[in-house]
């Protein structure tokens, strides 16, 4: 069996990358293949954001990414640099910055790329969405 690594590079709903990234994660480990993690970075950031509300008759991208998480244990990290120019930070970080309001929370992580690089070493394949 294989073991990958995921990039995802494009914001929730404005593009199809984000869906397909999980569509082939949910494929993957469904197929008995190992992700070591999915990073998302640049615009794929905003995949981690909590405030995102989906309509009813819409695909909650956001939920599906935390359900994958647990019930495959897969690693969500959303690199930190690219997430806070995007408003996106954990509750550790707005105490640090006197800001009351925080958008990342499990069971996506803040990240550096170091951790990307880790993924990348540790995987036979890095897919890029």
């Amino acid at each position: 069996m294989s073991s990958f690594t995921l990039i995802v590079t494009s914001a929730p709903f404005s593009q199809q990358n984000a869906y397909s990234a999980y569509r082939f994660a949910l494929a993957t480990v469904q197929s008995k293949h190992s992700i070591n993690g999915i990073f998302f970075y640049q615009s794929g950031a905003l995949n981690g954001s909590n405030l995102q509300i989906s309509p009813s008759d819409e695909f909650d991208l956001y939920a599906a990414w935390g359900k994958l998480s647990q019930a495959y244990q897969v690693p969500l990290m959303v690199c930190v640099s690219a997430a806070s120019k995007r408003g996106i930070t954990t509750a550790e970080d707005a105490r640090e910055s006197d800001n009351p309001h925080f958008s990342l929370t499990a069971p996506f992580t803040s990240v550096g790329l170091g951790e990307l690089a880790i993924l990348i070493s540790s995987s036979d394949r890095l897919i890029q969405f």
